[in-house]
């Protein structure tokens, strides 16, 4: 049988009380003991102890001194000592995007996690989305990558701007997709209803010759999570994938035996169905993508306590994470001084 892992969750706020429920559903499958959460809204807290059948502590210190594994789902400018503070008692970290806002501190907590042997994983959820498990085993030489994330103006996380806030996601992604180094970054941004950006666009060039185009907003009528790849020229297609709905298309040269769609198929074809179309004198097919969908958060922290409990190292470990985090910050940078 495996070995339960104790774990905790500091922050029970939008996203906080869904690694509680996940951790919770855990416990059903004996993967886990929920032993505490804590938030500074005692009666938020309580409520959600209750529901989840757990303990809110009255302190920090309480709610993590029986964990092995804590969660970190606050503010982005309290995690650099609630981390530090869990890892100097040995305490396993998941910590929510973005790990700091300050480089230093991040190569402090990479630093400090090492030395007490801990696992430290960044919350970059994007990872875990079957979306990015399919892209990654089809577009394996990608040429020009092209990323919009949209969301209306949020009620957490305006501490920060859309590019920690958002446009990290995709920076981890690409960072992750492409694996090669980043040789130019080209940014502007604007602040709209906050003190920091709320739109920013960046252009990454990477060594390998791969350019990607990222594009946030956080006030946007509509909610957008979506990335299209071109890759080639070793199996040329290019790919259009939605993060939100978990579905997509690939795009590539008809094979041998593949002939044009009729024109009455091609009107009365579903998104399911795929269909060839001839452009420029290619037949080139349009087919959805076989994803399986799955929760990316229900994934991430299974991924954590699997991690914790067999000592491995996570998928999207303090050093990858401090990766994304470098960028960022050079993309900030350049969106402060394009003001």
């Amino acid at each position: 049988m495996a070995l339960k892992i104790r774990v905790a969750v500091l922050g029970t706020g939008s996203l906080g009380k869904e690694h509680v429920r996940i951790y919770a559903q855990l416990v059903t499958q004996r993967q886990t003991d929920l032993v505490s959460i804590y938030d500074t809204n005692n009666e938020v807290a309580r409520h959600i102890a209750s529901k989840y059948q757990t303990h809110a502590a009255g302190s920090i210190e309480e709610a993590i001194e029986d964990a092995e594994a804590v969660s970190i789902v606050t503010p982005t400018s309290t995690h650099y000592e609630l981390a530090k503070l869990c890892l100097q008692q040995g305490k396993h970290v998941l910590i929510e995007k973005p790990m700091t806002d300050d480089a230093e501190q991040a190569t402090e907590l990479v630093k400090l996690a090492q030395e007490k042997n801990c696992v430290l994983q960044v919350g970059h959820v994007e990872r875990f989305n079957p979306v990015f498990t399919y892209l990654e085993s089809v577009a394996t030489q990608p040429r020009f990558i092209e990323t919009h994330r949209l969301s209306p103006y949020p009620a957490r996380s305006t501490d920060i701007g859309v590019v920690l806030d958002l446009m990290i996601h995709d920076l981890d992604v690409v960072l992750a997709f492409v694996k090669s180094p980043v040789v130019s970054v080209d940014a502007v941004g604007i602040p709209v209803l906050s003190k920091s950006e709320d739109i920013a666009n960046a252009r990454l060039r990477f060594a390998n010759g791969c350019v990607a185009n990222l594009t946030v907003s956080r006030i946007s009528p509509e909610r957008m999570r979506k990335i299209r790849v071109f890759s080639g020229p070793d199996n040329t297609c290019y790919i259009s994938l939605d993060y939100r709905a978990q579905e997509g298309f690939i795009y590539r040269i008809a094979r041998d035996g593949e002939e044009e769609s009729s024109l009455l198929k091609k009107l009365l074809a579903s998104r399911d169905s795929t269909i060839v179309s001839e452009f420029g004198g290619k037949r080139i097919v349009r087919e959805p993508v076989p994803i399986v969908r799955d929760e990316p958060l229900k994934l991430e922290l299974e991924h954590f306590v699997k991690c914790v409990r067999e000592k491995q190292t996570p998928r999207v470990s303090g050093e990858s994470a401090k990766a994304a985090l470098d960028l960022a910050f050079e993309i900030t940078r350049q969106v402060q001084l394009s003001k």
